[in-house]
């Protein structure tokens, strides 16, 4: 389990904040472990900001949403500027759905850093394909804390790490939940990649 470096100081000096990723396939607790470290925050008396990219409306408009229906406030962003618009005096900010924003959320996570926050990010390292999902690669390359986290394989029951699409749409995005995905080990999903 993770346990959060500093998580009693308010604010961390200017140039001392830090970057947080969380990354794995679909269905493997990248949501929940999020919204975990975000209300311990929260109890922490820290000030938070919650956003996520205002395309995934799959469980809720505004709320950022786990499988398992753990739920905390968040503000829907259409671009990834727009956070460091609206993350204010906040000391942790938390971004779900990291691989849907445009690159800009690169420098936006690193401009929040240097200013001192704390800055946590959940999302899938690979696409429907097998293939890394920029930009989550270069946000793991530049985090201070790198968490992968598994799901358990639908056809073995073995670890999985891949997200296999069970529709024939080839769009790189395709919002959806179990009707579309299920989370395969590397065996399972190369046995019936097409």
């Amino acid at each position: 389990m993770f346990i959060e470096p500093r998580i009693g100081r308010k604010k961390l000096p200017e140039g001392k904040g830090q970057i947080e990723i969380i990354c794995g396939s679909m269905f493997s607790g990248k949501t929940e472990e999020l919204i975990r470290r975000l209300n311990r925050a929260i109890i922490a008396k820290q000030k938070v900001e919650i956003f996520k990219p205002s395309i995934d409306k799959r469980y809720d408009t505004s709320e950022v949403v786990s499988h398992d229906d753990a739920r905390i406030r968040s503000t829907p962003v259409n671009f990834a500027e727009d956070i460091l618009l609206l993350s204010g005096d906040c000391d942790v900010i938390g971004i779900d759905e990291v691989q849907f924003f445009d690159s800009q959320i690169i420098s936006v996570v690193q401009k929040l850093a240097r200013q001192g926050k704390r800055v946590i990010m959940a999302g899938l390292d690979m696409d429907f394909k097998g293939k890394p999902f920029e930009p989550v690669p270069q946000l793991m390359a530049i985090a201070e804390y790198v968490t992968k986290v598994h799901a358990i394989c639908m056809k073995c029951g073995d670890l999985a790490s891949f997200s296999f699409r069970k529709t024939s749409n080839e769009e790189k995005v395709l919002l959806g939940e179990k009707e579309s995905y299920e989370a395969r080990c590397r065996k399972c999903f190369y046995e019936d990649l097409t």
